[in-house]
């Protein structure tokens, strides 16, 4: 049983807190949730909460919990409306200002996801602050573009690698909204989350399909996912597009393939001018329906150099490269950055291309070459040949494609043309 049960408008007296926190991972964690806070203890700047018998926060009408009793704010019914989103305009952080451009910055965290986005006026979003030991390079990224305020914080999903720095960011600076779905994850990173959003007396609306964010004027935000309810954390990843005159951008933290189809089946316009590609790079995402429907002309892939998951992956990677994509990489490029005047898109750093790596050049010799401590075979004869992906990757030849000297189906393991590729 989740002991962080999170929903809409969590509002936790930081008294409380501490005395969850001593608690956590005990049994009698509900029953604390149920007695402490159904007392309705409050003070003058945190003000009440409600909770259910399982310990649950429990929901307004209009999707957020009542955070000052003296002042509760308008009824409304539980879809998304402009008005209930109006109620928490911010004022723009102090940043040296690219007048009339959105400036999206997709930092580099190795395998985590987190992007910045400063709008015409200076105000700011921020997705995700990647995992737990780059909090530090997500705070000190925000503070060298000046950021002060984060007007919109939105963490996708609870996974750590898209949550870890949240609570250092929160911590750091002022905020203003902050959106996350109805996802809960018992572990120690989404609870430290949720504490510091408690100590700063916040309160948290629910990220779903429907709802626009209020945000600048002259630039449209609406978040298209998650449309239902999954098993899998990944696919209740918060979904939102940001259009700014003709161009637009789509953000899909990790979410998979059953998210993706729900939002092709929605009929919502996905089509965008840039993709942050779902979940790293991984198999499970950019499926050929979604892809074509958003028919991108970039995509931004934010992964770990030499990851353990093999991100990006070669299938959509190929997939990508099919369609006349092109692609930014976050483990080969570094930071990367793109601006938007409105009219047209200009990123930072120039397209990332596949290595041009190759085997060792075959000598016009009669005999076939060596490569130590492998033997060629007669079949083999002037050719490269690799014992295994450990000699290809010494030589200096990994990956290798299909058709280059030394690939040979026993290398390639999952049989898509390219072998030693992890």
């Amino acid at each position: 049983m989740n002991l962080l049960k999170y929903v809409n408008g969590m509002l936790i007296n930081h008294q409380m807190m501490s005395v969850i926190r001593r608690t956590l991972h005990t049994s009698t964690i509900a029953l604390l949730l149920v007695t402490v806070l159904l007392s309705g203890c409050s003070n003058s700047n945190l003000g009440t909460d409600s909770v259910n018998a399982q310990g649950a926060i429990t929901e307004q009408a209009n999707g957020s919990t009542t955070a000052q009793a003296a002042a509760p704010e308008p009824v409304s019914t539980d879809q998304p409306t402009n008005k209930e989103e109006a109620k928490t305009t911010s004022v723009a952080s102090p940043l040296p200002l690219k007048e009339g451009k959105v400036v999206v910055h997709y930092i580099d965290v190795g395998q985590g996801a987190s992007q910045l986005i400063i709008g015409p006026s200076g105000k700011t979003i921020l997705i995700d602050a990647g995992n737990n030991d780059k909090e530090k390079v997500v705070t000190d990224y925000l503070k060298k573009q000046g950021v002060k305020k984060i007007d919109i914080l939105l963490g996708t999903h609870p996974d750590a690698d898209h949550t870890g720095g949240l609570d250092a960011v929160i911590r750091t600076f002022d905020i203003g909204k902050i959106y996350m779905p109805r996802v809960q994850a018992n572990t120690k990173t989404f609870e430290s989350v949720l504490t510091e959003i408690a100590k700063k007396g916040l309160k948290v609306s629910t990220a779903k399909a429907g709802l626009t964010l209020e945000w600048e004027p002259d630039v449209t935000i609406k978040m298209i996912a998650p449309i239902g309810t999954y098993p899998d954390a990944n696919d209740m990843s918060a979904v939102i597009q940001l259009t700014y005159g003709t161009t637009s951008f789509l953000f899909t933290g990790d979410a998979e393939v059953e998210s993706e189809k729900d939002m092709v089946q929605s009929q919502v316009n996905l089509n965008s001018d840039v993709l942050l590609v779902g979940h790293h790079g991984s198999k499970t995402s950019t499926s050929e329906a979604f892809l074509n429907r958003v028919n991108p002309t970039y995509a931004i892939i934010q992964s770990g150099k030499e990851n353990k998951y093999g991100h990006p992956t070669n299938v959509v990677l190929d997939r990508l490269a099919k369609k006349g994509i092109k692609i930014y990489r976050n483990d080969e490029q570094g930071n990367i950055v793109f601006s938007s005047n409105g009219k047209e898109i200009i990123p930072s750093v120039t397209e990332w291309k596949p290595s041009t790596k190759s085997a060792v050049p075959v000598q016009p010799v009669s005999k076939p070459i060596e490569v130590s401590p492998s033997q060629a075979t007669t079949e083999q004869k002037e050719t490269v040949y690799y014992k295994n992906c450990a000699e290809a990757k010494a030589a200096g030849a990994a990956p290798l494609r299909k058709g280059d000297p030394g690939y040979r189906a026993a290398l390639d393991r999952d049989n898509d043309g390219i072998a030693c590729e992890k």
